[in-house]
């Protein structure tokens, strides 16, 4: 499976709701069409700077309500094709996991941009649209299998690793307190995400 630099996302954690299969579907859409569940242009459809790029950028709101929306439209599409294309019961329960949660997530991070009135805006020379779509249609044009569901897992233990740095970055540098208040929710699920993929990591590694 490729190896791209992980989308630099802050993810905001609320009440993670069960999700309608039409708006998950949406969320697959999403990335690299640049549109929202609800076919508006996504709060962030080309999301924030790369990992590196990002170490010595500094964030605005706008900057992180955009990694936001792209950070959890990613991985719930990645989720989507896990569920189907998954072989173990593990795999696919994991992918289940990254749909729902990720997608009610989106949804929450869209509704506080619109009570904010804050417009996202991607930091300068974004990649993290680009890479998501590569390691999407890399997992696409993989066969299914044991090596499918490893290549998934090692991608989502990285991505959480990276995301859990960026929540920590986002969260310094958010100036509207609800918008810190809600990352500062995120990382207990976060954690939850990396802990379960690492299981899976090790299991699939034996």
């Amino acid at each position: 499976m490729s190896r791209h630099g992980v989308a630099l996302a802050a993810v905001v954690w609320l009440s993670l709701t069960a999700c309608g299969k039409k708006d998950q579907r949406a969320d697959t859409a999403a990335v690299g069409s640049g549109a929202t569940a609800t076919g508006a242009p996504a709060a962030g459809a080309t999301t924030g700077a790369s990992a590196n790029a990002g170490a010595s950028a500094t964030l605005s709101d706008p900057n992180i309500v955009a990694i936001l929306d792209q950070a959890n439209a990613a991985d719930s599409a990645r989720g989507r094709l896990a569920e189907t294309k998954g072989t173990s019961a593990d795999v696919k329960n994991f992918g289940r996991m990254m749909i729902g949660e990720h997608h009610a997530l989106r949804l929450q991070g869209q509704q506080l941009a619109k009570k904010l009135n804050v417009t996202p805006q991607p930091p300068p020379n974004d990649q993290s649209e680009a890479q998501a779509k590569t390691e999407l249609d890399s997992l696409t044009a993989m066969p299914k299998g044991k090596a499918w569901d490893k290549a998934y897992i090692d991608y989502e233990v990285n991505y959480h690793q990276q995301l859990l740095q960026t929540a920590t970055k986002a969260l310094d540098a958010a100036q509207n307190q609800e918008l810190k208040d809600l990352i500062k929710k995120a990382a207990p699920v976060v954690q939850k995400h990396l802990d379960r993929a690492k299981q899976l990591q090790q299991k699939l590694g034996a």
